[in-house]
């Protein structure tokens, strides 16, 4: 086809792209500056009203964005997850095309001209005030009465949102693998560090208590499994992820590996409890356990608790870490001391005391 025979824009191409007035007055028409945060699967672009997401064409063991398809997939399964926990925020899905020439924005429709090379998703931004996470490293969610209501009002929410998730089909023995297996993953990458420098000298016995833990809880956990409690979750519930509007809001559910999102809420909730203590608000974790006990199964079992605590812990240092395998770490002398503050999380005082907390509060 005449016109068509020109290279294809590259990824910075098409990056720099969304910058011009022509893409801005499709996603970000208000004034106002660009800022563009990078993580490992994508770059964020944040206008002051809107926000695009534009995947990296990267290729790992636990997702495949090298192609346009594969990243069109993943953005409409991103809008169609965070319908979920956060209905309005996915304003829609953005194909990028080129016709040999110059690229395009369009929304989403299998009749825009050109060819497919890339897609966004096209959010509405959230005021950055009422993230968990800047409001916690702020100070200004407290254990008091305001703060308590805002946690309460967050648990219903999750509570709404897990009693109508859709129940797992993973049966016990597969969800016991998968445990056993992630827990190899983390000590391969974290034993190495029990002795390097600079060390995370928790490692090695955390490790070990890991694998008695999660040996001795083996009959709990298949007993979750088959009674049901094993759903197709939110997958990645961290602080940065949670706006605490009028009605909190949650985004950014894990959308590029369904079996990721395949598990247990009590230990989704523990998880969040750990990650909010490491910024200073133990009392989260135990209250929003209370709060949410009849998607839990109950009164929550302080060994279970410490037990998701502790693979949490782990796979948030491993995570941490494997920043540093980039060919281009970015900010480098982050990442071992944050390894590092998840495993202090879980050290054998810690972890007795909250899980004496999520029985007491």
């Amino acid at each position: 086809m005449a016109g068509r025979s020109g290279p294809a824009p590259t990824a910075q191409d098409r990056l720099a792209f969304l910058y011009t007035p022509e893409a801005r007055a499709r996603w970000a028409p208000e004034p106002g500056p660009v800022q563009c945060l990078e993580t490992h699967m994508s770059w964020v672009l944040r206008a002051p009203e809107h926000v695009l997401k534009l995947k990296k064409p990267v290729r790992t063991a636990f997702l495949d964005f090298s192609t346009p398809r594969a990243r069109l997939h993943d953005c409409r399964e991103e809008q169609r997850l965070n319908a979920r926990l956060a209905p309005g925020v996915v304003l829609g899905v953005c194909t990028l095309r080129w016709d040999g020439a110059r690229l395009r924005l369009h929304a989403d429709e299998p009749s825009a001209p050109g060819t497919l090379v890339d897609a966004a998703v096209h959010m509405r931004r959230l005021p950055d005030a009422c993230v968990l996470e800047q409001l916690l490293q702020a100070h200004q969610l407290r254990d008091d009465l305001p703060g308590r209501h805002a946690v309460d009002a967050l648990a219903q929410v999750l509570v709404d949102f897990y009693r109508q998730a859709p129940r797992s089909a993973v049966g016990a023995r597969a969800h016991l693998l998968r445990q056993r297996r992630e827990l190899a993953i983390d000590r391969t990458v974290l034993a190495p560090w029990a002795q390097a420098a600079p060390r995370l000298p928790e490692a090695a016995a955390l490790l070990a208590q890991a694998e008695q833990a999660l040996a001795r809880a083996a009959p709990a956990l298949r007993a979750r499994v088959r009674a049901g409690q094993l759903v197709d979750g939110h997958g990645d519930l961290r602080p940065e992820h949670i706006y605490l509007l009028e009605r909190p809001l949650v985004i950014d559910a894990l959308e590029f590996n369904p079996a990721l999102r395949q598990l247990d809420p009590l230990d989704e909730l523990a998880g969040l409890g750990l990650e909010c203590e490491r910024l200073g608000a133990p009392w989260i974790g135990p209250r929003l356990l209370v709060r949410c006990e009849s998607v839990i199964g109950g009164p929550p079992d302080p060994a279970l608790v410490a037990l998701y605590r502790l693979l949490r812990a782990l796979r948030r240092a491993r995570l941490a870490l494997a920043h540093l395998r980039e060919p281009v770490p970015r900010t480098p002398a982050r990442w071992v001391p944050r390894a590092r503050s998840y495993l202090l999380l879980v050290t054998e005082a810690s972890a007795c005391a909250s899980s004496g907390a999520a029985l007491t509060t």
